[in-house]
């Protein structure tokens, strides 16, 4: 939890894709959250954290995880990082805002094609700024309309059963 002075938001990243959690540490935090559109694994990183436990990043496990994503798609994909971050502003109260993370992001792709396939750099602005729009387009998203946000969204059934039951509304027995 120190950590989080020094690497912000990076201190609760996590990815389920490639993770392994103790059972009595993931039983602590109630386990994974039943309604979240993206970020279940950062919500109980960030959970686990505050709870006294540790998280490591071991960089010499290995895994392939890839999303190979059309520009619309990533734009789509970053509306709904940006609705899980509206959603659990907790995270980034307690541990930070991402938005620096993008741009270093962005600038070290630069980098990085401009010395391998320059040709890429106009795609990759493309993407950056679409990714960006769709990422502010999914903070704002209580300002927009229910169909406009499925249509905006990767994660189309998540926004089914937001209309069977609107956020607010807690069922009762």
């Amino acid at each position: 939890m120190e950590d989080r002075w020094r690497l912000g938001i990076k201190a609760c990243f996590f990815s389920d894709s490639f993770a392994a959690y103790r059972v009595k540490a993931l039983e602590d935090v109630g386990g994974f959250p039943e309604r979240a559109i993206v970020g279940e694994d950062v919500i109980v990183a960030a959970k686990l954290l505050k709870a006294g436990w540790k998280i490591a990043y071991v960089a010499d496990a290995c895994v392939y995880h890839s999303h190979d994503l059309t520009p619309t798609q990533e734009m789509r994909r970053y509306f709904d990082i940006g609705v899980f971050h509206a959603r659990e502003s907790w995270i980034l109260q307690e541990f930070g805002k991402p938005e620096g993370e993008g741009l270093r992001f962005v600038l070290s792709e630069i980098r990085y094609l401009w010395e391998h396939a320059r040709w890429l750099i106009p795609e990759s602005f493309l993407r950056a700024g679409l990714k960006y729009l769709g990422y502010r387009l999914g903070r704002a998203e209580r300002y927009l309309p229910l169909a406009f946000k499925r249509w905006m969204s990767l994660q189309k059934h998540f926004w089914e059963r937001e209309a069977e039951q609107p956020r607010g509304l807690q069922q009762t027995e």
